[in-house]
């Protein structure tokens, strides 16, 4: 019999890139948006030990007022965490694209994005991700959706299931009552972050409501290439980002449950 030969695992770099700008002013936090407690630990902290395990290096892109905050936190933490400025609120797009230089000098192969205040994300997700990586090595772009009621983002899809556009619910577009979300998680090949994603970031326009410069655009822009994947999460409450006492109060409850259900 000829033996078996097992093709060794692919080996991956990844790094991820945490927007991290905000003040927590719809919050009425006394700390930076990304230290606010849920259930007592901070979102950064639920973020750090939530990709610690698929992640070798992290980048936080902060509002220069949180810098030092922030900084003295990270302290205290054992990951490889770096840190970059966004002095003006610009946009999601902007925030990305701050890091393009330091990904640059770096040797990663993937770069992975979250928005700091998805912290219900679930590890499963976070494992399909990373799978999905290995089994389409050329895909350019790689997300998690959600289908829920009352989406605040909506991708909208043609008959062959491509991505050919994206709604948002702040910048006052006609939402469908269910809609299929992104859930603030990416997973974007090096050179679509540092080539296609640059391209974009020349052409993209500001939203007609917030003036802001917006990423999800960049997923129906590279849907149009054929090289996105899209996967189902775990839970509809994955998609929430806390902008508001109600939503953190719902995250809340929900990792709470969750916590609670684990085997001991």
């Amino acid at each position: 019999m000829a033996p078996v030969h097992n093709d060794p695992p692919i080996s991956m770099t990844r790094l991820m890139i945490i927007p991290a700008a905000g003040l927590g002013t719809r919050l009425s936090a006394a700390v930076p948006k990304v230290l606010l407690p849920v259930n007592g630990k901070p979102m950064l902290d639920i973020l750090l030990d939530l990709y610690r395990g698929s992640v070798d290096r992290f980048l936080l892109v902060l509002n220069p007022l949180t810098r030092g905050l922030v900084e003295a936190h990270c302290a205290r933490r054992t990951e490889r965490i770096d840190i970059d400025l966004q002095p003006e609120p610009t946009g999601m797009l902007d925030a990305v694209l701050v890091a393009s230089t330091r990904v640059q000098m770096l040797d990663v192969d993937r770069i992975w994005i979250t928005w700091c205040d998805q912290a219900a994300v679930h590890p499963r997700t976070v494992a399909r991700l990373a799978e999905l990586e290995r089994e389409h090595p050329d895909a350019s772009l790689i997300l998690p959706t959600v289908r829920r009621a009352r989406p605040y983002t909506h991708l909208v899809r043609d008959s062959s299931g491509g991505i050919v556009g994206v709604k948002h619910a702040r910048e006052g577009d006609d939402m469908p009552e269910i809609g299929e979300s992104d859930m603030g998680l990416f997973s974007l090949s090096r050179k679509a972050y540092l080539q296609d994603l640059a391209r974009f970031q020349v052409a993209e326009n500001a939203g007609l409501q917030t003036r802001q410069r917006n990423f999800l655009p960049f997923v129906a822009s590279e849907s149009s290439r054929g090289q996105v994947v899209s996967f189902s999460a775990q839970h509809e409450i994955e998609a929430i980002g806390i902008n508001t006492v109600d939503e953190l109060q719902r995250v809340a409850d929900y990792l709470c449950a969750r916590d609670a259900a684990q085997p001991s």
